[in-house]
């Protein structure tokens, strides 16, 4: 991804927000590369087909050695509550996090709490990454509604906490709150 936006230091909480392959994923890599030799991946996909193990090996591939890869799929919180102190965390991605709580029958919203909580207590600093799911048209069935919904709030609740959120549409970064609070 090429040098747009120079962003130094790296605060306590940034969010990378955007849509499907717009560059969220390497962008917030960049960041924590940019901040730090060694860093945490805290990847919550399930690789349950094909498709999805070769989009892990590929993102696994570009990382290299600097990244220390922690696959979490549920226990999001307490894995951020254990990271190393003063390396960095990426977390790779809230969206398919909140997915898989709901296949697993977890409330979201008492998660979600859990989550904001852990953010606060972790010993360094947090890059987290989600989709923008409500840009598009009202889903047409209840389950994904639902999701939509609580994506949106999840969204919500994490960029109020962050210091940093930007948003990528094309590969394009926009800054949408910068408070630098550098821990």
């Amino acid at each position: 991804m090429p040098d747009r936006v120079e962003y130094s230091p790296l605060p306590r909480l940034t969010l990378v927000l955007g849509g499907a392959r717009s560059g969220k994923s390497r962008f917030a890599e960049t960041l924590i590369e940019a901040a730090a030799p060694q860093a945490l991946y805290l990847a919550t996909a399930t690789a349950e087909d094909e498709e999805m193990r070769h989009r892990i090996a590929q993102h696994r591939a570009r990382r290299g050695a600097r990244w220390h890869t922690l696959e979490e799929p549920l226990e999001l919180a307490a894995s951020l509550r254990a990271a190393p102190p003063g390396r960095p965390v990426l977390v790779e991605c809230l969206t398919l996090w909140l997915a898989n709580l709901m296949r697993a029958g977890r409330p979201p919203e008492l998660e979600f709490g859990a989550l904001l909580v852990a953010l606060e207590e972790i010993p360094g600093p947090a890059v987290l990454v989600a989709n923008e799911v409500g840009l598009g048209i009202v889903p047409d069935n209840a389950l994904a509604r639902e999701f939509r919904d609580h994506a949106g709030r999840l969204n919500c609740a994490v960029a109020a906490a962050a210091d940093r959120v930007v948003f990528l549409a094309a590969g394009l970064p926009m800054t949408l709150k910068d408070r630098v609070a550098v821990r």
